[in-house]
This record gives structure tokens, C-alpha cells and sequence, in this order.
């Protein structure tokens, strides 16, 4: 399994200590203010719809679901996103930004009592983020492989700060609708001119291979119970069937098919789990014909059969532990 993340290195030079000291004591502010909000509520949305926050006291098992775009930070501690074979580690230092929706297994794997996983996630406005492309003459951010929907960084000063003062305005509700957007407006910028700038220029452009991936990824998500036919997936992305292929496995680490069937297994499970519905009944809801195909692809993505994983998590949910 591939591992990506990057590691900070202080060097002799004092300008770098000074920089890696001041993103210290913005990520201590980050904490705190994150701390407070969650201990006042316990749910992640904030007034600024985009923006979550979230604690948590114990690392986490693994969680499977639908990433969608996005840039996460944390404060204190530290998580891992698997996609495909892929695994994308990242702590205070570093961020995620996934530009399109991807399915994942995400798990916090550094959080205790005494130091809680403090984290947050804004969801990313594509069609702001091309607006801005528009709007100004941005330079050109460093030229990158575009690669995965999804990518680590490091974070710097300049998009910390952005997000503080973002997360401040939580404060003030009656400035949020005025503020947080151009604030915004500043992280995507710095998200443009930095190192995943590529990637999400390559998203919002409508003439690249990424776009034309993103829309298939939506459709897909809309309409994953019908059958499905490449060829008829490949024309609707204006892309030869083989071209298709290449990109939708180079953006998203799978096939299209095999996208599919993710989709269709997690509404399954979310239609056992919180609609009450037998395997047989949510299994042709989500569009399998086989009862038995459903099963077997059911435990090998969930790693266990419908009927035992549903009691599991019900037990889970209810603190049995019979």
C-alpha cells in the first residue's frame, strides 16, 4: 500500500525557525477555538454552512464514505484517508484537498484524552473557485502531476491564517453572511497559487480530462441503481470508451463499474441500517438483480455478511456488547 504525507524539516536557517514557530502558535489559536465550539455543541456543522469542526477523545475505527471536495485541517492530532491502495496521512503540518467526490476509508489514528483530534473540513465551492480562475490574473501555480482527486500538503502560514479568521467570524454570527465568503474566496485563492493549484484548475476548466471525469462521477452518483454501460458513460464525458477508462481510474483509483458498485453497497448498508430493510429488499433497491452476488460483494467490501455487519453496528450504536 502506497503511503503519501510530507514531514517538516526545521533547518539551520533562522528565517524558517521563526515561520515554523509563528504557524505553531496559529495552530494553538486553531485548537483552542475549535476546543470551545465543540464542547459547546456537539454537532460539526457551524453557522458558516460550509465549514465543520470536530473532537474526538480516542482514535477512530475505519469509516467508509463518499468524500466529496474539500480541504481538511487539524490542529492536534492526526488521520489517515485510504483510497484504493493508497493511504494519505496527515497531521497539524499538512492538509488534504480532494477536489472531487471519492470513495474512501478514513480513520483518526492519533487522539487521546489529554490531547483530542481537533480537526475541521470546508467544503470546496468549484463553481467559485472557477469564478475566481475568471475574475483575476492569477499566476500560475508550481507545475505538478495532476494524478488523484486527492493529495497532501503542507500547510502554510498564509492558509492558516486565512482559516483562523474564518473560524473567528463564529463569533460574530451577523458578519458571516458578509465575511466568511470572501474569506473564502482568500483560502481558494491560496489553494490556486499553491501546490494543488493544477488540480483543482484542471477540475473547474471544462475543456480537461478531470472535468469531464467529475461530471461522470456525478452522474453516477445520481443515478448508480440503473445499470450501467461504459460506452454510453465515455460518450456522455465527450471521451473515447478506452480514454474514459485511463482518467476515471488515474482521478478516482478505481473503475467506473467498480465506482458503482461502491455507491450501490453504502446505500445498501445505509438503507439496512437506518430504514430497517432486509439484505434481499435493500439489495434490489440499490439495483442488484442476485441476492447472493449482493452478499458476496457486501463482505468483501465491508468484511463481513449484511445480516451480521448490520447487527454488529446496531449492537455498537446501543452499546451492547453481547
Amino acid at each position: 500500500m502506497k503511503q503519501r504525507t510530507g514531514m517538516i524539516t526545521i533547518q539551520g536557517d533562522e528565517c524558517m525557525v521563526k515561520k515554523i514557530g509563528g504557524s505553531e502558535i496559529t495552530i494553538k489559536k486553531l485548537a483552542e477555538k475549535i476546543t470551545f465550539l465543540t464542547e459547546k455543541s456537539s454537532l460539526p456543522g457551524t453557522d458558516i454552512p460550509e465549514l465543520s469542526i470536530y473532537q474526538r477523545s480516542a482514535p477512530s475505527e475505519p469509516i467508509s464514505y463518499l468524500h466529496g471536495p474539500s480541504i481538511c485541517l487539524i490542529a492536534q492530532g492526526a488521520k489517515q484517508v485510504i483510497l484504493g491502495d493508497e493511504t494519505y496521512v496527515y497531521d497539524a503540518s499538512h492538509f488534504l484537498v480532494t477536489s472531487v467526490g471519492l470513495p474512501v476509508v478514513a480513520q483518526i489514528t492519533d487522539a487521546s484524552g489529554e490531547y483530542p483530534y481537533l480537526g475541521l473540513a470546508l467544503k470546496l465551492n468549484l463553481r467559485a473557485i472557477a469564478q475566481l480562475i475568471m475574475d483575476e490574473n492569477l499566476p500560475l501555480p508550481p507545475v505538478r502531476p495532476s494524478g488523484r482527486g486527492m493529495a497532501v500538503s503542507e500547510v502554510s502560514m498564509p492558509l492558516l491564517d486565512a482559516f483562523l479568521r474564518l473560524i473567528d467570524l463564529l463569533d460574530e454570527p451577523e458578519s458571516v453572511p458578509i465575511l466568511a465568503p470572501l474569506v473564502q474566496r482568500e483560502i481558494y485563492y491560496r489553494l490556486l497559487v499553491g501546490d494543488q493549484g493544477v488540480r483543482l484548475r484542471q477540475i473547474v476548466e471544462t475543456s480537461s480530462q478531470s472535468h469531464q471525469i467529475a461530471r461522470a462521477i456525478d452522474w453516477l452518483k445520481d443515478n448508480f441503481t440503473q445499470s450501467l454501460r461504459v460506452d454510453d458513460l465515455a460518450a456522455y464525458s465527450r471521451m473515447s470508451t478506452s480514454s474514459f477508462h485511463h482518467y476515471f481510474r488515474a482521478l478516482t483509483a478505481m473503475s467506473p463499474l467498480q465506482f458503482q458498485k461502491w455507491l450501490r453497497l453504502q446505500e445498501a448498508k445505509r438503507l439496512m441500517l437506518t430504514d430497517h430493510l432486509d439484505a434481499a429488499s435493500a439489495a434490489m433497491q440499490v439495483g442488484y438483480e442476485s441476492a447472493s452476488q449482493f452478499s458476496r460483494e457486501y463482505s468483501r467490501l465491508f468484511g463481513a455478511p449484511p445480516l451480521r455487519d448490520i447487527k454488529s453496528l446496531h449492537r455498537i450504536s446501543t452499546g451492547d456488547n453481547r
